[in-house]
């Protein structure tokens, strides 16, 4: 018998399991709910849901994992381009959406139906292999469009249930959060890791300090964050101390999806009393490492490899480093429980991310002789880490080209104490052509996505080039 993902839903109780402001569900009325859209889902091999911040996405995700059909959550900010390719390469059999949907351009033809939490059904569908998909994550990389990040239902559990050992998480526990539901950071750890547990999920929608803090002086005991939103938190509790002391009741605050700055770690420590755990990881593998809840809670580390991840470093001819110095950098390799199966429909780009068995991360790093590791950065320079996303500099490139007033374009992401990094994008303009900043950035903007726009465009006379042609990003500082 496969293990099971939810175990509360089928034994369920009256105790709240998900809020999105004065709205929730209980237990027992989510697993009616995820029981009504299973048998609208059933027997099909993938489905879409567009992934608002809302308690619609939170059960329709549940209910098409318990169906046991996979689940392609789709930003709802996405540009008319990356939708259809999204949608043309999954080919979900149907698109689920929350009441008052608007159908944005590069829908096509995919069938949409709204998501009515009244609708409940009866018994739960029995439980799924555990090998099969239960989300396709799409990503973007550094040329090209996103890859679809198919990840099976055995990385889900173990990996949540590292989590939960490394962090003390039980049922008792409940999380705050403002984080995207279209990713591994807002969906699986911040929605399926309480439901897993039998805990509650309490949503804000969007971000906001006052609310963050309201919620962890009652019931909530966890936040989940990035460093843009404790560096937003950290100045506001600086004008209000309440604010501060509020979040000081929390039993756990993490931050992921990129470095929190020495510097915000000591803001939030100094005005809250607590500070922050970091951990690791990313579309393919969900979370390799992770501070612990009684371990050494230090700037710039991500902790240890959790249970049943495997991490290495490697040199640059992929022999290991052994050493644990803190100072010899290696790109980071994993393999383990934790692993998604491949890239949906790409068997060439999957064969080109492991070597041996391991997931090749791309992410540099350090191992201190405690065996905590240190990110220094990645084996490219061309992921951008904005706002908690982590943005591939040549979809960016791609799309500014197509502006005809763009001859030339290289992206880089400069340090920002808001975004973590700011998308900055160095254009050389075509011969007789004039454009303004905010045209080029909007250009991106219906393209994309809008976090992807770049947030600074400097016009130059040429891009820095060596010997082979290839721009030298380095080259380019402002001033």
């Amino acid at each position: 018998m496969a293990p099971v993902l939810l175990p509360k839903l089928h034994e369920p109780n009256d105790s709240e399991a998900l809020r999105f402001g004065s709205r929730a569900l209980n237990y027992r009325e989510l697993a009616c709910v995820a029981a009504g859209i299973a048998e609208q889902v059933a027997g099909a091999g993938r489905i879409a849901v567009w992934a608002t911040n809302s308690l619609e996405t939170c059960a329709a995700v549940v209910g098409g994992l318990t169906a046991g059909v996979a689940v392609v959550p789709i930003n709802p900010k996405v540009g008319k381009r990356e939708l259809a390719h999204i949608l043309g390469d999954s080919r979900p059999e149907v698109l689920l959406v929350p009441p008052g949907f608007q159908a944005p351009e590069g829908l096509g033809e995919v069938p949409v139906r709204e998501i009515d939490l009244a609708v409940r059904g009866g018994q739960l569908p029995p439980e799924p292999d555990e090998g099969e998909p239960a989300l396709i994550v799409y990503t973007s990389g550094t040329t090209g469009p996103p890859k679809g990040v198919v990840l099976p239902r055995r990385a889900i559990r173990a990996n949540l249930d590292a989590l939960a050992e490394a962090w003390e998480w039980t049922a008792r526990d409940v999380l705050v959060h403002a984080l995207p539901l279209f990713h591994v950071h807002g969906l699986i750890l911040g929605a399926l890791g309480p439901l897993r547990l039998g805990g509650a999920v309490h949503h804000l929608g969007r971000f906001s300090s006052a609310a963050v803090a309201e919620e962890l002086a009652g019931p909530a005991t966890m936040m989940f964050g990035v460093p843009t939103m404790y560096h937003r938190l950290a100045d506001d509790a600086e004008r209000d101390p309440e604010i501060g002391k509020a979040v000081g009741r929390a039993r756990l605050l993490v931050s992921g999806s990129a470095a929190l700055p020495a510097v915000e770690h000591e803001r939030i420590e100094r005005l809250t009393g607590l500070r922050v755990v970091e951990r690791y990881g990313m579309s393919e593998t969900i979370m390799n490492c992770g501070v612990r809840a009684d371990g050494d809670r230090r700037p710039g580390y991500v902790g240890r490899p959790l249970a049943g991840v495997e991490l290495k470093l490697v040199d640059e001819r992929g022999e290991e480093i052994t050493v644990s110095d803190d100072e010899t950098v290696g790109e980071i390799l994993v393999r383990g429980s934790n692993l998604f199966s491949g890239y949906l429909n790409r068997p060439d780009a999957t064969a080109q991310a492991f070597v041996d068995g391991w997931f090749r991360t791309g992410d540099m790093a350090t191992r201190a002789p405690d065996g905590y590791i240190r990110i220094v950065g990645r084996k490219a320079t061309d992921i951008i880490k904005s706002g908690g996303y982590k943005i591939g500099a040549g979809e960016i490139e791609n799309a500014l080209l197509e502006h005809p007033a763009v001859a030339e374009v290289a992206v880089t992401g400069e340090p920002d104490a808001d975004l973590g990094e700011r998308i900055v994008a160095w254009v050389v303009r075509a011969p007789g052509q004039e454009v303004a900043e905010q045209e080029l950035v909007d250009h991106v903007a219906r393209l994309l996505t809008p976090h992807k726009r770049p947030r600074v465009v400097r016009f130059l006379d040429a891009l820095p080039r060596n010997e082979m042609g290839k721009v030298q990003k380095k080259a380019l500082r402002y001033g």
